[in-house]
């Protein structure tokens, strides 16, 4: 086994709760009384675009929410979207003191759309833990595409071997795997500090 010079993880379900998934569609559905099947519908139709960074996230809301006349602001709405993000502190003192202790480089490989991925960077701090984000919305890619995963091995000029890529979707560790990479599937903090001892990483 190569010595592991890198490590690659995703935002949401790690570091982060997720930015905005159907848990927090289902919460928005309720503080503002929202017709659940005309969102989600709207949301499915566009959010790969939104994803990409291809419209902002006013032109998303627009689409999806803001369609008709509503009784609160698309401030209010934001304001609501981007406290769903809650911290992992755990798993982030995790990544500091592996970064740290075993001189890794660090990279973020994650399906975001801009305006929320730059609040959540901003608003925890990563860059403090984090060398470079390969975002969706800022590379126009998005997992599951293997090109998202190629780009940050190119960026970081590792190895596939040399990387430990950490995600809490299964499909996501696999597709870096059959790259090369090495792979952890985060279910929790526990058995995420275990395997990466079983990689030869300090912590």
């Amino acid at each position: 086994m190569k010595k592991i010079k890198a490590l690659f993880t995703d935002i949401g379900g790690v570091l982060l709760t997720n930015g905005w998934d159907h848990v927090g569609r289902e919460k928005a559905v309720e503080k503002f009384n929202l017709n659940k099947e005309e969102v989600n519908e709207r949301h499915h139709l566009t959010y790969d675009t939104f994803e990409l960074g291809k419209i902002d996230l006013t032109t998303y809301l627009k689409r999806t929410v803001f369609y008709e006349k509503r009784n609160f602001t698309e401030k209010e709405f934001k304001d609501f979207m981007f406290a769903l993000s809650v911290p992992f502190p755990e798993m982030i003192e995790l990544v500091r003191n592996i970064k740290a202790e075993n001189n890794l480089r660090t990279l973020v490989i994650s399906n975001e759309s801009k305006e929320l991925n730059n609040y959540r960077i901003k608003k925890f701090k990563l860059k403090e833990i984090i060398d470079g984000f390969i975002s969706s919305s800022y590379v126009n890619m998005r997992k599951p595409d293997e090109g998202i995963f190629r780009m940050a091995l190119d960026i970081s000029q590792y190895a596939p071997d040399e990387v430990v890529y950490l995600d809490d979707r299964m499909m996501f560790v696999e597709i870096a795997v059959s790259l090369g990479i090495n792979g952890i599937h985060h279910i929790d903090l526990e058995s995420t500090t275990t395997k990466l001892k079983e990689f030869g990483l300090k912590i």
